[in-house]
């Protein structure tokens, strides 16, 4: 039987989603995280949104947004990948890979660094698109002051300055999920 699915790749920023995009974004990041909190939803918004469409239905999405790291004594701004979540019955299929394409796009043209917070599972996508494996201690900057943020996975993508993966990165602040 010959595959009837009409699917394309689409790019906007957060302004020109509307409602009704902006609930399938929702149900895929529940569906995809086992349920994601208010404010964990709220950091995928104010960038650029990657949206996979199939026959008018949402089935991909990631976003890079703006943030602060600090390294090396620089604030860097960075881009920062959000919210990567595909359809569990559309994965292996090119999706994430991508999305990713396009929105190194945006990091590349207008960040110093890229930076994203991984799963066991996309952990071997960004790997496999040139992202490093941050090695160095993690942190925030939190209201009591820049504290460890140990257990997450971080990648950074180089782009406009040298970083050294084993030394120090602090993220910014921001409700849900530091990374």
């Amino acid at each position: 039987m010959k595959d009837t699915n009409v699917t394309e790749l689409r790019t906007l920023h957060t302004a020109d989603l509307d409602a009704g995009m902006r609930s399938q974004i929702r149900d895929l990041m529940d569906a995809a995280f086992d349920g994601v909190s208010h404010d964990t939803y709220q950091n995928v918004l104010g960038g650029i949104h990657a949206l996979v469409i199939e026959n008018g239905e949402l089935i991909a999405h990631a976003s890079v947004v703006q943030r602060r790291m600090l390294h090396g004594g620089l604030a860097l701004r960075t881009g920062y990948i959000e919210g990567v979540a595909v359809r569990a019955d559309r994965r292996r299929r090119g999706h994430g890979d991508a999305m990713m394409a396009v929105l190194e796009r945006f990091v590349r043209s207008g960040y110093q660094l890229g930076a994203l917070g991984a799963s066991t599972e996309g952990s071997r996508l960004y790997a496999s698109r040139g992202w490093q494996l941050w090695r160095g201690q993690i942190s925030a900057m939190t209201p009591g002051g820049i504290r460890p943020t140990p257990g997450a996975t971080v990648y950074v993508l180089p782009v406009s300055v040298p970083v050294d993966v084993s030394a120090e990165l602090t993220c910014d602040w921001r409700p849900a999920s530091l990374w």
